[in-house]
């Protein structure tokens, strides 16, 4: 937690503030018990009502201007605390950003998710309250001793022995708090995973009449969550009551002794009263520290679980000596799209056999590239490392002459326009979703781009036309007119490469067909990769890739293909008929 808070160096002044505002808070509570004092044994013992009126109106004085330093500290502790959270969450965000896919796999998004939204909480609440108490309760129990001991040395020894008790009861409970705080955390994260697996598959759930086994998995981790939360609050719980039961107990003695020393005439009433005022502060100052540390152990488990984001680094960097300038000049024949693989390999981590092995091929503009195989043979995985979603372990990746891991991502992503397989809609306008692949496209760009992707049709029957609301996933358009408007948003870019990652799976085979040969028009000064599992998609390519466990089993025509590929062959006969493939 301490290394989060080296981040709180913008607010110093407001928190030098805070500190100055509890120091006189503080000296203010503790002058009043003397001033009582003084009221009791001189005003009232002696029956002067000046004294009492005078004392009391410099009581409410000092009383008055703590409460207003209480006021501003609580305002400037709770403005630093809520402006270390923003920015927290910022860094957090902008850090995941860079993350690869390798990253979020290893983290999970469900994590990711409780990490920058109820741990950065977590340790937002903490800091309020340290800012107030973890300073203003070392004040007060110190102050407190040596105002006790002033008033009376003696009866102080009464602390000496309470005072280490009270730390011991803490010191235990927090001691068997805090693995428990860790363990909730943990189970916060299962529980958001099965919630969010829950919601975003209940197609598939009702579907399969699977209800009632998910239900059996939400409350098994509900149930696991509730039944830590509880034993730590009963941990916690236990923490005041024996904190008053110690406080009482000393009361009574205090009581008891200091009614011997009032007999022996060795102390003043007002004297007794003002000591147990400090004793009360003393050991309500260690309440307030009992009280963080009920916070602090979660709080503790929160941050150690942000650092573990912000220290984990991106696989994937951009270089220092970039080939940017190089890659903008273009590549071979001055030809700009041009994608070059030269024997490039990539493992999953943890996988026992690679994705792609020793894959080799080039893509040039003006060029229709298809890439065809079974379920796991790696077409997906080869788009990734286009884009560097993921980096190759072998080989290299050239786009326009430069190796990719020579460019800024950014810049490589620019000249890329990616439909991925699954489409993904964002919430807002059907207009804010095309325009997402370029800010600043026109209207025109727009509906240009929409006719391409043959969307035209069913955006102009929905309501509002191309400004109708597309709901969260786009929950409000079927699975194909998803896929239409994904690929919209890849043509309203115009870029240099084009990467369709199986994106025409959701149309009818008549609507394909329309869209491939109005794309062949669109894209005939860019490069064309087309993942597919339909023949008919990939048949007219300028050139078929073959992939079968991740190695190139054949390239070439549709009809060199069916003469020297028997994976092709296989493919092929699996889904047309032999007239069709006459």
């Amino acid at each position: 937690m301490i290394k989060l808070f080296k981040q709180l160096k913008p607010y110093s002044m407001a928190i030098i503030a805070v500190l100055i505002l509890v120091f006189f808070q503080s000296m203010g509570d503790l002058y009043l018990p003397t001033l009582m004092s003084d009221i009791v044994d001189k005003g009232i013992v002696q029956g002067d009502q000046n004294y009492i009126w005078k004392i009391g109106g410099f009581m409410l004085l000092v009383a008055g201007l703590g409460a207003l330093c209480s006021v501003g500290a609580s305002y400037l502790s709770s403005k630093v605390a809520a402006g270390f959270g923003k920015n927290l969450r910022s860094r957090m965000f902008n850090h995941v950003e860079n993350f690869t896919l390798n990253e979020f796999d290893r983290v999970g998004t469900a994590s990711l998710i409780t990490r920058t939204t109820n741990d950065i909480t977590q340790v937002q609440v903490v800091l309020t309250m340290m800012l107030r108490m973890m300073v203003g309760a070392p004040m007060m129990m110190i102050g407190g001793i040596i105002m006790a001991v002033s008033e009376n040395a003696k009866l102080s020894l009464i602390l000496v022995v309470v005072i280490p008790v009270l730390v011991a009861v803490i010191a235990i409970i927090g001691a068997k708090g805090l693995p428990l705080f860790k363990a909730i955390q943990v189970k916060l994260d299962k529980l958001n995973l099965v919630l969010r697996e829950h919601l975003t598959g209940i197609r598939v759930i009702r579907s399969f009449n699977r209800t009632e086994h998910e239900t059996k998995r939400f409350n098994a981790a509900n149930r696991d969550l509730t039944d830590t939360a509880i034993r730590v609050n009963k941990i916690m719980a236990s923490l005041m009551p024996l904190m008053m039961l110690v406080m009482n107990f000393s009361m009574i003695a205090i009581l008891y002794f200091g009614s011997i020393r009032i007999d022996n005439n060795e102390l003043e009433v007002g004297s007794l009263m003002a000591f147990i005022q400090y004793a009360m502060q003393i050991m309500f100052s260690l309440i307030m520290v009992s009280m963080m540390f009920v916070l602090i152990p979660r709080a503790s488990a929160s941050a150690v679980r942000i650092n573990e984001v912000l220290d984990m680094q991106p696989e994937i960097k951009d270089p220092e000596n970039l080939a940017d300038e190089r890659s903008k000049r273009g590549s071979k024949d001055g030809m700009r799209g041009y994608i070059e693989f030269d024997n490039v390999s990539f493992s999953y981590p943890g996988a026992e056999n690679p994705a792609l092995s020793d894959i080799s091929f080039s893509a040039k503009p003006g060029e229709v590239t298809a890439i065809i195989g079974g379920t796991g043979s790696g077409k997906s995985t080869l788009l990734s490392l286009i884009t560097r979603f993921y980096e190759a372990d072998g080989g290299s990746i050239r786009v326009d002459g430069v190796d990719i891991r020579e460019m800024t991502q950014e810049t490589l992503r620019s000249k890329i326009g990616y439909v991925p397989q699954k489409a993904v809609l964002f919430s807002g306008t059907i207009n804010e979703n095309i325009r997402y692949g370029k800010e600043d496209a026109t209207d025109e760009e727009i509906r240009h781009a929409a006719e391409v992707a043959q969307a035209a049709d069913f955006i102009s029957k929905m309501e509002n036309g191309y400004e109708a609301r597309i709901a969260q996933g786009g929950s409000n358009v079927s699975g194909g007119q998803k896929q239409r408007l994904s690929i919209a948003r890849a043509l309203v870019r115009r870029p240099e490469i084009y990467l369709f990652d199986d994106s025409f799976s959701a149309l009818d085979f008549k609507t394909d067909a329309k869209l491939r040969a109005a794309l062949k028009k669109e894209t005939t000064e860019s490069t064309v990769l087309i993942v597919a599992q339909r023949v008919s998609t990939v048949m007219d390519a300028d050139r078929i890739i073959v992939l079968d466990d991740g190695a190139v089993a054949g390239m070439g025509t549709h009809r060199e293909l069916l003469e020297h590929s028997e994976v092709y062959r296989e493919i092929v006969s699996s889904q047309l008929s032999e007239e069709e493939i006459a």
